[in-house]
């Protein structure tokens, strides 16, 4: 009895000992586990299959025996969607889901702010809670590889570095409200067209270095709860079963806790997707006891070929996110389409909007000046909530350009409308349906022109919309759409003061009015706030700071994945042959000019760089690199310029890129003020993957640092070297 006593006396010091050793936030996280594998012991089979595929369009299965709720998501790129009945689209005819309408994820991109992205989810996070969403599918942030895509305008940039400063920040942001961000789609989801089909084949290094950093940055500096499996396959398995995505990368190296989720509809066997990493199915429709994680499931583990092991870890990870979220303490309540809300939407709007050109300083307008003013085109009454077959949002309300322009300038000048062109494409419609949408409307035109005429200003609203861009489809070509070519052609003819403002989400051919045109504006879909924030900006009262998250390339053919012939594949497959040279990198390194390139904008004011310096010459792996220089705003406004640091390697014995972003940061500097400017990057930032090794490799020697406004407008360079 005395030697029982002595053995659990020791055994009880030596947990006590373990646990005086670890954090205490470890400490939480082994009494979370604790807890979960006692709920679990309590769950029959039946009950823990039940939980792991959808049991609505929304929604997975709980056990209502333990008190374990449903797992309830929802759309939510663009805002939370409005509510759907149950067991299909079609509307609940709520009047309590109208929200807040936010910037699409390019437009984001195009603030070069985290701190945007962040504002961006924790309005996502509170409306959701209003909604009493659990898991909001965003966001979105596959890599821009070709510039038709149809989802383009939902994801961010070209470039992984950038994706994956704002995808941690928009995650923390969603989660700070007990929210699970669901990010996607894992992985290289890049086209639209065949997603359902497509096999892409991508080498090991363009997947480590262009397409994984992000949701790597994602899952392990922003802690996502959730993560939505592709539709496509990669290197010829599907996405919702692809072992080294999902089980060695995702869960094993990168220590993913969470949920994987496939898209709707995207799980294709029993078996291979519950062994190779998929944790809960989802679809768009019933019967939802025989989709492949339903009775089939339940079968395969009576069979032997899922394990009940297998089973708990998915449901182990369902309640992990659970008790992060729905069953945490301290829930939110939540708010929804709030005055707070409505103004960080314009915030974020007013730092994505980029200028594309102003000769002759056209803009900001001179309001006292200015006493008449023609707003032409679709776009200037047009909204962009809902549209094609994307998620929506049913808006609160949506300021349009005709409307924001009117109430920053109608106390002054006479604002008139014409519409320019019809926007007659639908995105539900065949090819002979939307046959002539191309075409201008001479009518709209002639009506335009004569209204140009009597202004003393013209702001022509031209561009895309929801339904030309759209979830389910790629573009064509690059070409603007609805006629406005020759919209645009007839009005700047009679109106040498006409302001071009283009709102879309993706690069279209900007060639001719980039040659005849003064003054151009890029607006995307930009939120509930759009008009106001637009309106501002051609007034001046905001100084433009957006800058373009990808290229815009001067022929479609520039693109790499035209210029290879590998869009849209052949036979089902693509092979993305230009490998690790996406977007900016394949244009500098292929010495291609573009129309205009990544990171570039103009501001109302000028900005000059000067003595660049970093702390060491020399560095060696594992050290920070610290750059320091200067940047003047030699104009008579404030305003915010983005530097953006490349880093080049001198003689590499590999293929790189002739430069990467590696760091960046946006600053507002006032008037005739210089700012210094210290950013770090870490040396390890520097490294390539070997495939060869199987692993990133700092290769030694001399490196330039490029401090820049763009990635061609190259400022400042200073030059180190990385020792052995």
């Amino acid at each position: 009895m005395k030697n029982i006593k002595i053995k659990y006396a020791t055994t009880f010091t030596i947990v006590v000992l373990m646990f005086a050793n670890v954090s205490a936030q470890n400490k939480s996280e082994l009494l979370l586990q604790s807890k979960i594998s006692g709920v679990i012991k309590k769950m029959a089979l039946e009950e823990k299959i039940a939980m792991l595929h959808g049991n609505a369009l929304f929604s997975s299965g709980g056990v209502k025996r333990l008190n374990i709720p449903e797992l309830t998501s929802d759309d939510g790129p663009l805002g939370v969607r409005e509510e759907i009945k149950r067991f299909d689209w079609n509307s609940a005819n709520w009047t309590t889901d109208s929200a807040t309408f936010l910037p699409n994820g390019s437009a984001i991109a195009a603030t070069w702010n985290p701190e945007m992205a962040n504002k961006y989810g924790v309005v996502l996070g509170q409306e959701a809670n209003a909604r009493k969403k659990i898991v909001m599918l965003s966001p979105a942030f596959n890599i821009c590889r070709m510039p038709l895509c149809g989802r383009t305008y939902e994801y961010y940039s070209e470039d992984p570095f950038l994706n994956a400063q704002l995808a941690v920040q928009s995650v923390k942001g969603i989660q700070s409200q007990h929210v699970a961000a669901c990010i996607k789609h894992f992985a290289a989801n890049n086209q639209e067209i065949d997603r359902g089909e497509i096999n892409a084949l991508i080498d090991q290094r363009a997947l480590r270095e262009i397409y994984l950093p992000a949701f790597k940055a994602a899952v392990q500096k922003g802690s996502a709860y959730t993560i939505m499996s592709a539709y496509n396959k990669v290197n010829g398995y599907w996405c919702s079963e692809n072992d080294f995505l999902l089980n060695q990368v995702l869960k094993k190296e990168w220590g993913f806790k969470g949920i994987v989720m496939s898209d709707w509809g995207g799980t294709h066997h029993t078996a291979e997707a519950a062994n190779n990493g998929l944790d809960i199915e989802m679809g768009s429709s019933g019967p939802y006891d025989q989709w492949y994680f339903a009775k089939p499931l339940l079968e395969a583990v009576k069979a032997g070929k899922v394990s009940e092991k297998m089973i708990d870890d998915k449901v182990r990870r369902i309640l992990w996110v659970m008790y992060h979220t729905s069953m945490s303490t301290g829930h939110p309540a939540g708010s929804i389409a709030t005055e707070a809300h409505g103004k960080a939407a314009y915030d974020i709007a007013s730092e994505s909007i980029v200028l594309l050109k102003n000769e002759g300083n056209l803009l900001p307008l001179k309001t006292d000046k200015i006493k008449s003013i023609a707003v032409i085109g679709d776009n200037a009454i047009r909204t962009f909530a809902s549209g094609g077959y994307g998620a929506g949002v049913k808006a609160r309300y949506e300021v349009t350009a005709l409307a924001g322009i009117k109430a920053r300038f109608g106390k002054t000048a006479d604002i008139r409308f014409a519409q320019g062109y019809k926007a007659n494409y639908k995105a539900s419609n065949s090819d002979e349906q939307n046959a002539g949408y191309d075409k201008p409307d001479r009518v709209l035109i002639a009506d335009a022109v004569a209204l140009a005429k009597t202004a003393d200003v013209a702001i022509l609203c031209i561009g895309s919309n929801r339904e030309y861009e759209s979830e389910g489809h790629d573009r064509k070509s690059l070409e603007l759409p609805f006629g406005e070519q020759a919209l645009v052609n007839a009005v700047t003819a009679v109106n040498t003061n006409t302001i071009i403002v283009i709102m879309a989400g993706a690069p279209y051919d900007l060639n001719e009015i980039k040659k005849s045109c003064h003054a151009i504006v890029w607006s995307w879909f930009n939120g509930s706030e759009a008009g106001n924030a637009l309106a501002d900006m051609l007034a001046g009262d905001i100084n433009p700071s957006g800058r373009l998250p990808f290229t815009f390339p001067a022929t479609l053919h520039d693109s790499p994945a035209f210029a290879l012939n590998t869009y849209p594949g052949k036979e089902r497959t693509t092979e993305y042959k230009e490998g690790i040279l996406v977007g900016y990198r394949w244009y500098d390194t292929k010495k291609i000019d573009p129309l205009y390139c990544f990171g570039y904008g103009l501001s109302y004011t000028r900005f000059t760089y000067s003595g660049i310096s970093t702390d060491r010459k020399t560095y060696k792996t594992g050290d920070k690199i610290d750059v320091m220089f200067k940047v003047k705003n030699d104009g008579k406004i404030q305003g915010k310029e983005t530097v953006q640091l490349y880093v080049s390697k001198v003689k590499s014995s590999v293929s790189r890129p002739e430069k990467e972003l590696k760091a960046f940061k946006k600053v507002l500097i006032a008037p005739t003020k210089t700012a210094t400017i210290r950013i770090s990057i870490n040396v390890n930032d520097l490294a390539y993957f070997s495939e060869k090794q199987n692993k990133w490799i700092v290769e030694p020697g001399d490196y330039k640092i490029l401090a820049a406004s763009s990635s061609k407008d190259i400022r400042q360079v200073a030059e180190i070297k990385v020792m052995r």
